[in-house]
């Protein structure tokens, strides 16, 4: 029987790269996302479905759950991926503006995970979340943003403690992934030791990879990809 997927943030950008790769590999894959227009578009492209979902909402993330459940009668994996970016100085960020941040970016892949449980488990299925490097290093006036991402972090492994041994959880932390398509240059490429910027394939793999029975002894793990730019000692 064919493992179903959700994946939110999923109409474009890394989400779309995920939905791709998990459509070629066979997986019925359901795109959850805000932006209907991109849906329509990727539904067009991959065949998946789409749900419009505003993952800020609990109710909306309830009725997801449950109306894949009742779609396709079972749920093998989750890729919480949606998220979106305030950056502001300290005097400038809104109390309201850094809730939405964190409600998106990090509430989000837990309420995933609490009206999942139940058919992640009937599947011994699995999750990733999507985190950044900048759980680890910031620039200025990342302060939402970065505080999301390591949470993100953190709660891959205490989820993965949690869920086991039925669910596996595991995060990817990307770097700089091109997803706009702008035109970049030769030394935007030549920064990174591994010589380019990165592309949502570059985590679509790893995505899929950690949803698979190959990864079956993988949990509770963060996986860095950016090109061996957290590595890179950078001095001014």
């Amino acid at each position: 029987m064919m493992k179903t997927a959700i994946v939110t943030g999923g109409a474009s950008g890394i989400g779309a790269g995920i939905v791709r790769q998990l459509i070629d590999e066979d997986w019925d894959v359901v795109v959850a996302d805000l932006d209907e227009e991109k849906g329509a578009a990727i539904v067009e492209e991959t065949g998946c479905d789409f749900v419009a979902c505003d993952v800020a909402r609990e109710d909306d993330i309830v009725a997801l759950i449950e109306g894949v459940q009742e779609r396709s009668g079972r749920i093998d994996a989750i890729v919480s991926n949606a998220g979106i970016s305030e950056f502001a100085g300290l005097s400038e960020l809104t109390l309201a503006d850094w809730n939405r941040v964190i409600a998106i970016n990090l509430t989000a892949a837990f309420l995933l995970a609490k009206h999942g449980e139940g058919a992640l488990r009937q599947a011994k299925g699995a999750m990733v979340l999507i985190a950044s490097t900048r759980a680890h290093m910031s620039e200025k006036d990342t302060h939402a943003y970065s505080a999301t991402k390591g949470g993100l972090v953190a709660l891959t492994h205490s989820l993965a403690i949690s869920l086991g041994p039925d669910v596996r959880v595991n995060c990817i932390s990307p770097g700089w992934i091109d997803v706009s398509g702008a035109k970049l240059s030769a030394e935007d490429h030549a920064q990174h030791p591994a010589g380019r910027v990165g592309t949502p394939e570059d985590i679509a793999h790893l995505a899929a990879y950690l949803l698979s029975e190959k990864a079956g002894f993988v949990t509770g793990a963060e996986f860095t990809v950016d090109g061996g730019m957290t590595r890179k000692m950078i001095y001014s």
